[in-house]
């Protein structure tokens, strides 16, 4: 759980540094061109198989840890029964399941167009040889509904809390703790989960009042 856990955190960060290219004011060149490359590059086919295995995986062993821990307390609710721990320890499996059902709005939203349908244009600029996928104009079209942006937002609000939790949880599990460390990667944690949860807020956010201001 904690080593699947780390590597969708990675997964986190790559994907945040490639979707910042979404705020670039070029009319989505930069991004469109990204996007291209990350869905033809045989290299990025082949990790996305680990990502999605990666995310099943974890998805499974979340699973396992609630089924365990209601046999252990005796008790469905167990989740919420808890006598140590505090309110994210005790509800990582809501949270999770929110951001699991949040992953699949998200995909089914763009990766699935992208993938698989023949709804996005085509698009050629004056310095490449080759047509890409408007990709772009599909994210500023579904973050112009203000709907979409608010799940987002609580889905990322859902992805924080989880985070927090699940960064100093992962050092714990796999035996990373010392007096003298501990304190400072809980820190860590803390303000690496804030901050990369409020970057990718901050771009639905961002092409939302863009896209208002221009009305």
């Amino acid at each position: 759980m904690s080593l699947t856990g780390l590597f969708l955190i990675s997964f986190l960060i790559v994907h945040l540094l490639g979707n910042l290219q979404l705020l670039i004011p070029d009319g989505g060149k930069a991004f469109n061109i990204y996007a291209h490359f990350m869905s033809t590059n045989i290299v990025i086919k082949f990790i996305s198989i680990g990502l999605y295995v990666g995310i099943l995986l974890h998805a499974i062993q979340g699973i396992i840890i609630v089924l365990d821990n209601r046999k252990a307390k005796g008790s469905k609710y167990a989740v919420n029964t808890y006598e140590n721990g505090n309110w994210l320890s005790k509800n990582m499996a809501l949270l999770g399941t929110f951001i699991l059902f949040f992953l699949c709005v998200h995909m089914g939203d763009f990766w699935y167009k992208v993938k698989f349908t023949d709804t996005l244009d085509l698009i050629t600029y004056p310095d490449i040889d080759y047509q890409v996928k408007d990709i772009y104009q599909r994210v500023s079209m579904a973050f112009g509904n203000v709907w979409i942006v608010v799940i987002y937002i609580v889905g990322l609000i859902a992805l924080a809390l989880h985070l927090i939790h699940g960064f100093q949880s992962a050092f714990t599990t796999l035996g990373l703790q010392h007096p003298k460390y501990t304190p400072a990667i809980n820190v860590i944690g803390i303000l690496f989960s804030v901050g990369i949860s409020l970057l990718y807020a901050l771009i639905p956010l961002y092409m939302y009042f863009a896209k208002l201001s221009n009305y």
